[in-house]
């Protein structure tokens, strides 16, 4: 799994468990929804950190409750 898709699953995993849509963690975070969308569609692999955090900010989490999470234990080599 590469960080982009690990970012990906650990957003709707996020969504799942709070029982709100993409399009709702977009207006609690502030992020565009254009871009959480890319970020869930897989068109956008290279989210930043700030857009995490702003996430995580909407979530209410830390963004090292965001990235304790199995999905970022095996990630692939990222440098090829």
């Amino acid at each position: 799994m590469t960080i982009g898709e690990a970012v990906k699953e650990r957003i709707l995993e996020l969504c799942r468990e709070r029982d709100i849509s993409v399009n709702k963690l977009s207006t609690l975070s502030g992020v565009t929804q254009s871009t959480v969308n890319n970020i869930v569609s897989g068109r956008n692999n290279s989210t930043t950190v700030s857009t995490v955090k702003k996430l995580c900010d909407g979530l209410e989490i830390s963004i090292i409750d965001f990235f304790s999470s199995p999905l970022f234990s095996d990630l692939e080599q990222e440098i090829n």
